[in-house]
């Protein structure tokens, strides 16, 4: 039987986690003061940039900010349908004399490997360049039995990581085209309190208890994990930046499966960010030239680590387990691995060929 030990964070790193989360929940209006409400936005008419998950929450009000600021947002989500609705809406509501909003829809279902697969061949194959690759869309099951994808994998972790660690290799020929071009990882402060058994993944190991909130914080640590070996390994010449955001703890769907009491409770904390104001990080992360310089400053000096910006818009420190470089390596091979990408994936879809 595996050892339970080997499965989990040390008390006292998990507690001082949690303890770290817990306070900058509280006080995150207050640390984050400083930014507008609603983050102004230069001209982003020579962008094209596809979010995935742009049909509620954050990736909504990310993805009409880049439309009203006249970018060119393709919507990479599952209910096509309710994001051709949404686009409908705005083009209504745009001011007379105002160009229409460019904007298409694409479906990708982020439970599916093939469905992410098929995303990328489509757009490939348009052979159009890419400036800007939101990886927002993710799940968070508070209640409820452990779920697999029909790729055999724990959903929190395909979701939340598989499914973008997989279309962004896919996409990094479009990205090349696009450069200088970002790569903006939606992540969350809950990766502080996740522990990655890299050969485990989907924590089916025999002994392991499973947890939806332990689920969820291992899937957003791979993420970084993943991010800051991305980061590194893109070569300078590439003109591709990663990196990764903590928008907030934002009011979502995360309390729907909670009673009714609960639910209400939740939506009246005053702390909570609403999605408008968890988007201004993402967008900051995805316009800012800072965000740019510093990202290229951790590469010169061979950091193995992508930025990690918070709500407040400044870098942030990730969790220390983050930084085993040596368990980050092991969940990069086990990424490739089980999303069925070559090791020299980076290599291969730079040269401009894509990943069948």
């Amino acid at each position: 039987m595996a050892s339970t030990r080997a499965h989990s964070i040390a008390w006292p790193d998990w507690i001082a986690g949690l303890l770290f989360v817990g306070w900058d929940t509280l006080v995150q209006r207050f640390h984050a003061r400083h930014v507008p409400r609603r983050l102004p936005l230069p001209s982003l008419s020579h962008l094209t940039v596809m979010i995935t998950g742009a049909t509620s929450g954050i990736g909504l009000d990310t993805a009409r900010a880049l439309a009203l600021s006249g970018a060119h947002v393709v919507f990479a989500v599952r209910n096509t349908n309710a994001a051709n609705d949404l686009i409908s809406q705005w083009q209504i509501s745009q001011p007379h004399g105002q160009p229409p909003l460019q904007c298409e829809v694409m479906e990708l279902d982020c439970l599916s490997l093939q469905s992410v697969r098929t995303l990328g061949e489509t757009w490939e194959a348009r052979k159009l360049p890419l400036n800007l690759l939101i990886n927002n869309a993710g799940i968070f099951c508070m209640t409820g039995p452990q779920k697999f994808s029909k790729d055999g994998c724990e959903q929190h972790m395909q979701v939340n990581h598989l499914a973008p660690a997989l279309l962004t290799v896919l996409l990094l020929p479009s990205l090349a085209r696009g450069a200088p071009s970002r790569v903006v990882m939606v992540n969350s402060i809950m990766h502080y309190v996740g522990f990655i058994s890299p050969r485990d993944l989907s924590m089916k190991a025999e002994g392991r208890k499973y947890n939806n909130t332990c689920a969820y914080s291992n899937s957003k640590l791979a993420q970084v994990m993943f991010s800051n070996l991305l980061q590194r390994r893109l070569p300078k010449e590439a003109g591709i930046d990663v990196v990764c955001v903590h928008p907030g703890e934002v009011k979502s769907k995360v309390a729907r499966d909670l009673p009714k009491l609960i639910q209400i409770a939740y939506h009246k904390l005053f702390f909570l960010f609403n999605s408008e104001e968890g988007a201004r990080s993402v967008l900051f992360c995805a316009t800012d030239k800072l965000v740019q310089d510093h990202a290229r400053h951790l590469r010169s000096l061979g950091y193995p680590l992508a930025p990690y910006f918070g709500p407040d818009l400044k870098i942030w420190s990730v969790a220390k387990q983050a930084l085993d470089v040596e368990k980050a390596h092991l969940v990069w091979e086990e990424t490739l691995k089980l999303v069925d990408l070559p090791a020299d994936c980076i290599d291969t879809a730079l040269s401009g060929s894509f990943l069948t």
